[in-house]
């Protein structure tokens, strides 16, 4: 396992739990959708694992977030990011007042030869080349894909080994959604395992080997990604595509029984 989650415990303010006993596991070179109503406690899992977690008063009260064989639990950002994790967060984030350029360079933060620098920015722009066509350009000008695509590269620009997206279609137009679909497939085959928190739960299980279910801070489903595709509840309450099961069981799919994770 490249990414272990167990048993984490996250409170706000030191009263308000937000996730109880979640155990989430991210293979190695492996896409893994996590999906869930809004509430459900996804962006704070991924700010758990990112270090993100104190910006917004939050912390792990128990349970452990191993990267490979390192603790990282309670790390800060940039050291969680210097041990090859990188997050893109909901609503892009992006320098709106720098350049695109600009940007790209800021996501390479960590590393200190300028040379290699110039060799990340160079991969991105061969990955997203409507990206080179604005490299002077103000990023805030750049239209809502062409920014979720800036903030895609920018943080690959870390060369990270795991890159959580968190609802990275928001907003988006559906052809643009099919290309951030073939862009994040592209990235996985070049190496890099991916945490994918995605509304549109169709296309995250068609390009996703695994899939994690969250339901009020737990962990109500898990399967194979094709298998919560084929289910019924999963597509009526997260797609809209087939009525429910009457005889399932909910938040275990039709068998009523919890699949295993993945060894």
């Amino acid at each position: 396992m490249l990414l272990a989650v167990r048993s984490l415990d996250v409170v706000y303010d030191d009263v308000s739990p937000v996730l109880r006993g979640v155990s989430v596991s991210v293979p190695q070179g492996a896409i893994v959708a996590l999906l869930g109503a809004n509430g459900a406690g996804k962006t704070t899992l991924l700010r758990a694992i990112s270090g993100l977690l104190a910006i917004r008063r939050g912390k792990i009260t128990n349970g452990s977030v191993e990267l490979g064989k390192l603790d990282i639990t309670r790390r800060d950002a940039p050291s969680i990011v210097r041990a090859g994790v990188a997050q893109v967060m909901e609503g892009r984030r992006i320098f709106a007042e720098l350049t695109v350029d600009e940007n790209l360079r800021a996501g390479a933060f960590s590393c200190r030869s300028r040379r290699e620098v110039g060799e990340r920015r160079d991969e991105m722009l061969e990955l997203f080349p409507a990206l080179a066509r604005y490299l002077r350009q103000t990023a805030g000008l750049l239209s809502g894909g062409e920014q979720q695509m800036l903030a895609i590269a920018r943080a690959l620009m870390a060369r990270p080994r795991l890159l959580l997206l968190d609802e990275p279609s928001h907003g988006l137009a559906p052809r643009t959604v099919e290309r951030l679909r073939d862009i994040i497939v592209a990235v996985n085959r070049r190496g890099t395992s991916v945490l994918l928190v995605e509304q549109k739960a169709r296309m995250a299980l068609e390009i996703a080997e695994y899939g994690y279910l969250l339901k009020s801070g737990e962990v109500a489903r898990e399967a194979p990604a094709a298998e919560l595709l084929a289910d019924r509840d999963i597509r009526a309450v997260y797609m809209g595509l087939a009525g429910p099961d009457r005889h399932s069981s909910p938040g275990t799919g039709t068998t009523g029984r919890r699949p295993e994770r993945p060894a």
